[in-house]
């Protein structure tokens, strides 16, 4: 099933899109789960947008590595209480990588993308609630937690896009 991320890749990436998403798929479903693969995608996508793509440039296996990494910060894989669990020394053995080249270039895709655990896009489904900072809001100058607001609060910074989803 192809995405509307997917759809929207030129095809002179595609093939890059391809070959890294091949590696993630691949590094996925042995180690992770099908929200990571999916999410993982989704960055490869967005980043094969950019122009000029630094997706162009360096390994396909590093690429991979650093999307995963930076999908699995904003997901807490490192955290030996999450499953999956995943540290950074074991993904880049498992991929074959140079760890200091993998945080590089996961380094540049934060960077080039403002990707931090306040901007949630990247999140598993079903593990928002678990992101303390993703609900987090300012009100009147005061940060509060959006889940204890008035629903008609919660609905405006849902429409601004302040947070996932409307809490229930």
């Amino acid at each position: 099933m192809t995405s509307q991320a997917e759809e929207n890749i030129s095809k002179r990436m595609q093939a890059r899109y391809d070959e890294i998403t091949a590696l993630t798929d691949a590094t996925c479903a042995a180690h992770l789960d099908d929200a990571y693969a999916q999410r993982c995608r989704e960055l490869a996508a967005k980043f094969c947008r950019r122009r000029p793509s630094p997706l162009e440039l360096g390994h396909a296996k590093t690429w991979a590595a650093a999307i995963i990494r930076t999908i699995g910060q904003i997901n807490f894989l490192a955290g030996k209480r999450q499953t999956p669990h995943l540290p950074d020394a074991d993904l880049c053995e498992r991929m074959g990588v140079d760890k200091s080249s993998m945080q590089n270039k996961a380094r540049q895709i934060h960077n080039m993308l403002n990707i931090n655990h306040i901007n949630f896009h990247g999140g598993r489904p079903g593990r928002m609630e678990d992101i303390p900072m993703t609900w987090l809001i300012l009100v009147n100058s005061i940060i509060v937690d959006a889940r204890t607001m008035p629903r008609e609060v919660q609905e405006e910074a849902y429409r601004k896009g302040l947070i996932p989803y409307l809490p229930k």
